[in-house]
């Protein structure tokens, strides 16, 4: 419970803003967690639950004092409805964390399919006052290019910097979350720290030929879990039942995914003997049941949309303010990336905005690859940073005859 001496005023937008980008940021680190068995990254989430909990009684307080009117208080229970998924979200990912506080780990074959096909490595390092990163900016340092490693995070004591910018300098002590290649890690760690890094992971065998046809089940619900979220956000930012339903349709397909899933588990449960080889099939189920559960709460937030519910204009000021922004960027017949793949104007890297779908016509092509190719009149649903919104509208407008 939360005293009420500890209540201090803030403004929705803000705390909705902080809300949106934590419970993303958890999922993030909570899956991370999991897959390499990082006690401090997974003592990291359940310190952002907390902070959830407290967001979520200071954004109740907030809309109770400003809803005056009907119309008002209407308008304000989707603010509510938004930040009460954003929380289960978080519990979700609260609920993956604690699986690897307390030892369990998935099968090795998983581990190493999820790592290689759906998320980049992440580590956490707290930066010695004597690294040559500290006292230096982001831009200044261009560790994406010297590292292969980007700092998605910075906890510099209580506080939090969600996606830095350039100009972000790094202090001595300061906390670090990055994500990048593998070969990538052991330089940015000797660089943060000053010591050597061993980056193997600790493998362990589970002789269960079931585990492999869950292998896709696991990989694919990861995949569409973290897509409900971002379209959910886009579906309120932008007010579109096309999005929504997109969210709807994943929330389904997770249902049946977890059915299936939980099938393979249970035959391949038939052959383990011992508690220990059971620990890795009991973690895939309580996966498969917080990823559902992170979907769900996904379509909370699109339905909002679905039932034509009326919406504060906060909500998109608080979307469009967070640390990571959503945004939809149309190709124009004539840009640099008309006809082109992803991977050929290297969009990713150029802009540092990731494609979340591309809409042709009424059909979506869902977490676009390297190789994906678009067209003029194609939809890109993209999140990032500001400044890389500015490069990919550059990227997909015509370009002007000279």
């Amino acid at each position: 419970m939360i005293a009420e001496s500890s209540y201090t005023p803030h403004t929705a937008k803000d705390i909705l803003r902080e809300m949106k980008d934590t419970s993303e940021m958890m999922v993030d680190l909570a899956y991370s967690a999991l897959l390499f068995n990082n006690r401090e990254i997974a003592e990291e989430v359940l310190h952002l639950e907390e902070r959830m909990d407290e967001l979520l009684h200071r954004i109740r307080v907030s809309c109770i004092l400003a809803g005056r009117r009907v119309d008002e208080a209407q308008e304000l229970s989707g603010i509510l409805s938004i930040a009460g998924a954003a929380e289960n979200i978080s519990n979700a990912a609260g609920d993956i964390a604690k699986l690897a506080m307390r030892g369990y780990k998935l099968p090795k074959e998983i581990v190493r399919t999820i790592i290689k096909e759906a998320e980049e490595p992440l580590t956490k390092v707290r930066l010695n006052p004597e690294s040559p990163l500290a006292g230096k900016t982001l831009g200044e340092l261009k560790l994406a290019t010297e590292t292969g490693m980007t700092v998605i995070a910075i906890r510099r004591d209580e506080e939090w910097i969600f996606n830095p910018e350039k100009d972000t300098l790094l202090l001595g002590g300061d906390v670090l979350f990055a994500r990048g290649l593998e070969e990538g890690l052991p330089v940015f760690f000797e660089l943060a720290t000053g010591r050597k890094c061993d980056i193997k992971q600790k493998e362990f065998e589970i002789p269960i030929d079931d585990l492999d046809r869950s292998l896709d089940i696991v990989i694919e619900m990861k995949n569409l879990m973290e897509l409900s979220v971002g379209l959910a956000y886009s579906a309120v930012l932008f007010y579109s039942e096309d999005i929504a339903n997109e969210v709807k349709l994943i929330e389904e397909q997770m249902d049946d995914m977890r059915y299936s899933l939980h099938y393979w588990v249970l035959e391949a449960a038939k052959h383990v003997s011992s508690f220990e080889e059971m620990k890795p099939l009991l973690a895939l189920l309580e996966l498969a049941h917080s990823s559902e559960v992170i979907s769900d709460s996904a379509f909370e937030i699109a339905d909002i949309v679905l039932k034509k519910q009326r919406l504060h204009p906060i909500l998109s000021h608080a979307i469009r303010e967070s640390e990571e922004i959503i945004t939809r960027v149309m190709v124009e017949e004539g840009s640099p990336l008309d006809g082109r793949t992803l991977g050929e104007l290297k969009v990713e890297s150029e802009t540092g905005m990731f494609i979340i779908a591309v809409r042709r016509g009424d059909k979506w092509i869902y977490n676009p690859r390297a190789s994906t190719r678009v067209f003029s009149g194609d939809l890109l649903i993209a999140r990032g940073t500001r400044m890389g919104e500015e490069l990919l509208m550059k990227m997909c407008m015509a370009e002007k005859g000279e």
